[in-house]
């Protein structure tokens, strides 16, 4: 599931995205942050199903091995431990998974099949594969561990298939290390007598109504917060101070004044991570020391009330 980090991820680029295209139409652009967050869980799904599609792959090139006019005792008699994983055929049992995939229209590997294939080759050539196949020990950890391996040295790291999302959808450059991340934890968990069952894409209602609440309330009362970002910026002109950091302290501000239940130094902290990722080198510290400023005048006045204990 999506978590917060992520959501702020989402609606700092919506932001951004409306101030540089100078669009003014709150509505449509909070549909598409939504339609942004949802289209995660389609590459989430794809990307489960892209293991199952591997090994389908798989069992239809040993299928024609056996039928070689010159075939070979290993064609005659294959190993099928790959093919026999436990885990990825939970995956591939899974109605929940299915019926999303066909609700969704997902059939990349329909009509994309040549990704299936490279990563065929390249696991197959990998000594990960060799070690599996030759491994004794017949179990379903065994199985669970080669899947997550799999995926992790082999899927998650392949450019071509990076390049072929990013070129599916723009926003899912972004999403990729999340989403693997995400994959990972859900093999993990998996247990080897209980169905793979899609989970919510959102913890609970709170986090859902946590998209259009930060997004809306930033955009609606940013102009406020910019005469209270200068007076804590003497030294800077609101040109000066990048857009993503502006942005960034925005949020920051309307988690202090507009939700109550977030600790004031998890907001803080939360905005200094995201600016180490997509501002530059010392935006966490500039972003730190602004927050830090505002959130104590906010405290003192009375502006910032957060309910709970610890949660200044």
């Amino acid at each position: 599931m999506i978590n917060r980090r992520h959501i702020r991820v989402k609606v700092m680029q919506s932001i951004y995205a409306m101030q540089h295209s100078n669009n003014s139409d709150l509505v449509k652009e909070e549909k598409f942050l939504k339609h942004s967050i949802q289209k995660m869980y389609d590459l989430y799904v794809t990307n489960l199903q892209l293991i199952i599609e591997v090994q389908k792959l798989a069992q239809k090139k040993l299928e024609l091995s056996k039928k070689k006019i010159l075939a070979t005792k290993e064609d005659l008699n294959p190993n099928t431990k790959f093919i026999n994983n436990r885990l990825i055929s939970i995956l591939a049992q899974s109605v929940s998974l299915e019926g999303y995939v066909e609700l969704n229209k997902l059939n990349f590997w329909e009509l994309d099949d040549e990704y299936i294939k490279i990563l065929w080759d390249e696991l197959q050539k990998s000594d990960l594969y060799q070690r599996y196949m030759n491994t004794v020990e017949d179990s379903y950890n065994v199985d669970r561990s080669f899947v997550i391996d799999f995926f992790k040295e082999i899927v998650a790291p392949n450019e071509k298939l990076s390049e072929y999302f990013e070129d599916k959808m723009i926003s899912w450059s972004d999403d990729i290390p999340f989403v693997n991340t995400w994959i990972v934890k859900s093999l993990n968990k998996q247990k080897p007598t209980n169905p793979f069952i899609l989970g919510s894409l959102y913890k609970d209602n709170d986090d859902k109504e946590f998209v259009s609440n930060l997004f809306n309330k930033t955009m609606l009362h940013q102009h406020k917060y910019e005469e209270d970002i200068e007076s804590k910026t003497p030294n800077w002109e609101a040109d000066r101070i990048a857009d993503i950091d502006m942005i960034l302290i925005k949020m920051g501000i309307t988690e202090f004044l507009h939700f109550s239940s977030i600790p004031t130094r998890v907001t803080i902290n939360e905005y200094i991570e995201l600016a180490k990722d997509y501002s530059t080198k010392n935006s966490g510290q500039f972003i730190n020391g602004v927050l830090d400023k505002l959130s104590k005048e906010y405290n003192s006045s009375k502006r910032m009330v957060k309910i709970g204990r610890g949660l200044l």
